[in-house]
């Protein structure tokens, strides 16, 4: 290979991911059109929150039979 041929091919090397950043952005680059649509949106939500209290409740129960022994003799 000549020092020409070379250098003709370095410099073709070296230009080679200009030109492929070029491609890319040639191919990739296009219209993007976003419009709102003629309908309005309608998100319908079902929520069903149950909580339960009977955690607290047998705390209290507890308490209760506790401090009042009176109350609930055995």
């Amino acid at each position: 290979m000549t020092k020409k041929e070379c250098n003709a091919t370095h410099d073709l090397m070296n230009r080679s991911p200009a030109i492929a950043a070029a491609l890319v952005a040639a191919l990739t680059s296009g219209c993007v059109q976003v419009s709102a649509p003629e309908e309005p949106i309608v998100i319908e939500l079902n929520i069903n929150v149950q909580q339960t209290v009977d955690v607290n409740l047998q705390e209290d129960v507890e308490n209760l039979i506790e401090n009042n022994p009176e109350l609930f003799p055995q």
